[in-house]
């Protein structure tokens, strides 16, 4: 038995590892802000039936005073009217209801201590979870935007530069070769151009005798 409750705690510390390492950020965010949502809703119950409490003795108190007073009254006119017994019995419960009103009271004191304490933890749980809000707002968009640089970066490291450049010039080249094979063709199949090349201007005839009679006077300083 040793042997597998061993092997067991290894295996599910394994998988707890595995899961630790695939948890998304986001999600846990996702999951403690619902925590405390949970959280917020228990101590709103709790101060509700704290309140109802609260109001309750309050009614008790309220009743008890009324009973006081109404004890009161009897007796003082049980003495007027020279009852004593009756004043007696009258006064006699009237002492027992403020005894039970200033029980009541000490009572209504610890409640109201208790509610103010549960409000006071409330409005704190409160003011925290609105941090956390704001917190995980913040915490969202850095790793969008974490996310978004990594998968750029993914992306540039499926292309190589080097190859790319390579790529670029081969192109650049074959396109120079097509526009001079182009600019070839234009400038020898034009009979146009061929004509053009064999004409020679008569007025430059008298520019042409000058250059060889030139030439020939050269020839016969050197010779």
């Amino acid at each position: 038995m040793g042997i597998f409750k061993r092997f067991k705690t290894i295996t599910m510390a394994e998988i707890n590892g595995l899961l630790d390492g695939m948890e998304d950020p986001i999600a846990m965010l996702n999951q403690y802000i619902r925590e405390m949502e949970k959280e917020i809703m228990k101590a709103q119950q709790a101060l509700s039936r704290q309140i109802f409490l609260e109001k309750k003795q309050e009614a008790l108190m309220k009743e008890m005073e009324k009973m006081v007073a109404k004890r009161e009254r009897q007796a003082k006119l049980a003495v007027e009217q020279g009852e004593d017994s009756i004043a007696r019995l009258a006064v006699k419960e009237k002492l027992i209801y403020e005894k039970q009103l200033s029980l009541y009271k000490e009572q209504y004191e610890a409640i109201k201590g208790q509610t103010a304490t549960l409000q006071e933890k409330l409005n704190h749980l409160k003011k925290t979870y609105n941090e956390f809000q704001h917190k995980r707002l913040l915490l969202i968009s850095r790793a969008n935007v974490a996310q978004s640089i990594k998968h750029i970066q993914n992306i540039s490291a499926l292309f190589h530069t080097e190859n790319i450049a390579k790529g670029v010039a081969k192109a650049e080249e074959r396109i120079l070769m097509m526009e001079a094979e182009v600019q070839a063709g234009s400038q020898f199949s034009s009979p146009m151009s061929i004509s053009n090349y064999n004409y020679f201007d008569p007025d430059m005839q008298d520019e042409l005798e000058k250059e060889i009679q030139k030439l020939k006077e050269e020839n016969r300083e050197t010779v």
